[in-house]
């Protein structure tokens, strides 16, 4: 089996588990998305979805957070970790968003990932769920499990994304990224994976080796 083949197992096989997938994190402006992605990196989407309302009530538009001191914003965010740096990256990006884009977030890859703070993975997301390109979204539970299945090689998520874009086809690549930190979560988990839960036990080269 090739990989392309077994990829495409991989898509309908999830694809039966999780029918209907979105983003995990709450938002309702376009600017709201880039900033909950930021506040993600090594915070769980549940702490972050807790956060942001009163985030977003505080400063309810990219000029609020572009004029906002980073000392207040790091008060709300300061459960996220990282607030520091999470603060001073979205007071920034905000900046530049109104100043060079004039308060609109960028569709694409190349543009958004010139914001301050803002990666491969925080770009794909948002070209994919907000304008709907076709996009590779390689977070931790992305990278394991795609390793684990015999997808992809190595945890440089630059890389691993060239990888499964060459075998994903593209208008699968995002809602095949969202079933995957669903299922990373619920049953191939990092520690404990539930591997006689799991759907895609027959197909995955670490089961095969156990």
């Amino acid at each position: 089996m090739t990989k392309k083949q077994k990829a495409a197992q991989v898509i309908e096989l999830l694809k039966q588990e999780y029918p209907e997938v979105k983003c995990a994190l709450l938002y309702t402006k376009p600017h709201e998305l880039l900033i909950a992605t930021r506040l993600s990196a090594q915070c769980t989407d549940k702490r972050v979805n807790l956060v942001t309302p009163a985030l977003f009530e505080r400063f309810p538009s990219v000029e609020a957070f572009a004029n906002a001191e980073v000392s207040e914003v790091e008060e709300y965010i300061r459960s996220c970790g990282l607030y520091h740096t999470k603060a001073q990256d979205i007071v920034e990006m905000c900046r530049v968003l109104k100043d060079v884009h004039g308060g609109t977030v960028p569709d694409s890859i190349e543009e958004l990932v010139k914001l301050p703070g803002v990666g491969r993975k925080t770009a794909n997301l948002i070209v994919g769920d907000l304008y709907g390109k076709p996009a590779m979204v390689c977070d931790t539970h992305v990278i394991r499990l795609t390793n684990r299945l015999g997808l992809s090689q190595g945890k440089d998520a630059v890389q691993v994304e060239k990888q499964l874009r060459a075998i994903v086809p593209p208008e699968e690549g995002l809602c095949l990224c969202h079933r995957l930190v669903w299922h990373g979560r619920g049953v191939c988990s990092a520690r404990a994976p539930k591997c006689a839960e799991c759907a895609l036990s027959e197909i995955c080269a670490e089961h095969k080796k156990k």
